[in-house]
């Protein structure tokens, strides 16, 4: 008992408290219930750049935490739901360094109480800068993990993706017809494709439809074919995408879009696995298995009247909706790393990646055109970033970055507005004349210059030695 009693002496002992923390690797600082810092260990310094004297008695709002409770830094303690929650448990999330950089970090924060009483709050921040390679590395190795995580083309390990993984794996061992929901650049064909490649009709025709694209009669003969005169111009027999696709698989996009009489003829096609060419009332047996997709809600075009109902529930028989790109952010790191390595290998360039800045806008901004937006995103980058640099936020397509501006997102400061003969579009157009403008509407502040150029402070003083630029400003 003594010696129990001795050892939580020597814990509670504040100089043994003191030294514990001055010894952790993790960033520790505390809150009073006024939600003013009270204490911040050297390793807080170290990760942040603030000295214990810059932060003390201020709020942790000034490190600009892009995410508290699913949100972004809220305008003060009353805000935060700190107090009402009473934890924040390891969220992955960036602050925003003294120099300007963001640094991507894990938090965690809980309440102290006594008696019931909230004393304050308690946070550990720890620092995944030294991981980021290693992470880099083991989300290109997440993507050839097999096809769990990679199911042909498909990238994605978020919730919402697994259990898309886990409907594909079911749906493809069957000849079960399925019906695939989701916005546009959601990625429909590629789920379409992924089905039948990994199903028993691999080896035979995959036929993809797009039913928006073709008026009416078009379609008519486009998918059953057609004789010859049938209608003028039909100077021979012809057979249709159902005939193509026999064995396999019909892949029928945009279904939504058909007229009544295509889909009457479509059901009667489900129904009884025959067809009849244009002009012709032969009956043609075809073993195929049909997917169709939209990005239109047909249960409401159901009720509306506009989509038969008995062929709304002949297609839907095993329903699969692709989630939009901003309701699985945890996906875009994955799908950038890949679409940068595609292009590195079309391009011929040797982009080692991107930014954390660059991807801080990549992981806010809305994305509605989903995967495709964010594949030409980074296509557009290509054009601008330097061979063998990595992506900047001057990369960028514009509306993406005006995104970030209009709504007032917790960006780098290397989105403020400045005059655009001021504001270089790339490093590569920096000149010495350019940045002596910005040194001077930045009063010579190398941080804010290197933030507005999108380059490091470091790379700034470098064009400062080259060019023969003080580092002052000369009187």
């Amino acid at each position: 008992m003594p010696e129990t009693k001795n050892s939580i002496q020597d814990i509670l002992d504040p100089n043994f408290a003191r030294l514990l923390l001055e010894s952790m690797a993790d960033g520790v600082f505390t809150l009073n219930d006024k939600g003013e810092i009270t204490s911040w260990n050297p390793s807080m310094e170290r990760i942040t750049g603030y000295t214990a004297a810059e932060a003390i008695g201020k709020s942790c709002m000034f490190l600009n935490f892009n995410q508290c409770f699913s949100k972004t830094c809220p305008t003060g303690i009353g805000e935060c739901g700190i107090f009402q929650h009473a934890s924040v448990d390891a969220k992955e999330c960036f602050l925003r360094h003294k120099d300007g950089h963001d640094v991507s970090v894990v938090k965690n924060a809980r309440t102290v109480r006594e008696k019931g009483a909230i004393k304050g709050v308690v946070e550990t921040v720890t620092d995944l800068t030294e991981l980021q390679k290693a992470r880099q590395k083991a989300e290109e190795a997440n993507l050839r993990l097999g096809e769990r995580h990679k199911f042909e083309n498909i990238i994605g390990k978020s919730h919402p993706m697994q259990e898309v993984f886990s409907a594909l794996d079911a749906v493809a061992a069957s000849e079960t017809t399925v019906l695939i929901e989701g916005e546009s650049g959601t990625g429909k064909e590629l789920v379409a494709g992924a089905i039948h490649y990994n199903s028993e009709r691999k080896n035979s025709p995959f036929v993809s439809v797009n039913c928006s694209a073709l008026a009416e009669s078009v379609l008519e003969s486009e998918l059953f074919g057609h004789v010859k005169g049938a209608f003028t111009g039909a100077a021979r027999d012809r057979s249709g995408r159902f005939e193509e696709a026999h064995g396999g698989t019909l892949f029928l996009d945009e279904i939504g879009d058909i007229s009544p009489f295509i889909q009457l003829k479509l059901l009667r096609v489900l129904q009884e696995r025959e067809i009849e060419r244009v002009g012709e009332s032969r009956k043609r047996k075809i073993d195929i298995r049909i997917i169709a997709a939209t990005n239109k809600d047909l249960y409401g075009l159901v009720k509306s009247g506009s989509f038969r109902e008995d062929l709304y529930y002949r297609l839907k028989v095993f329903p699969i909706h692709l989630p939009p790109l901003r309701k699985r952010k945890e996906d875009v790191p994955l799908l950038v790393s890949d679409f940068i390595r595609f292009q590195n290998q079309k391009t011929g360039k040797q982009v080692e990646g991107i930014s954390q800045s660059a991807m801080r806008i990549l992981m806010d901004y809305a994305w509605p055109g989903n995967v495709r937006e964010l594949e030409n995103a980074i296509e557009h980058a290509f054009v601008l970033c330097d061979a063998r640099g990595s992506v900047n936020i001057f990369d960028l397509p514009v509306e993406v970055r005006q995104f970030a501006l209009t709504n007032n997102l917790r960006q780098p400061a290397a989105l403020k507005v400045v005059p655009a003969t001021s504001r270089p579009a790339s490093i590569k157009k920096l000149t010495r004349e350019t940045l002596l403008e910005i040194l001077e509407e930045s009063d010579w502040n190398k941080a804010e210059v290197a933030r507005r150029v999108g380059v490091s402070r470091t790379a700034i003083w470098k064009y400062m030695k080259k060019w023969d630029i003080p580092l002052k400003r000369t009187l």
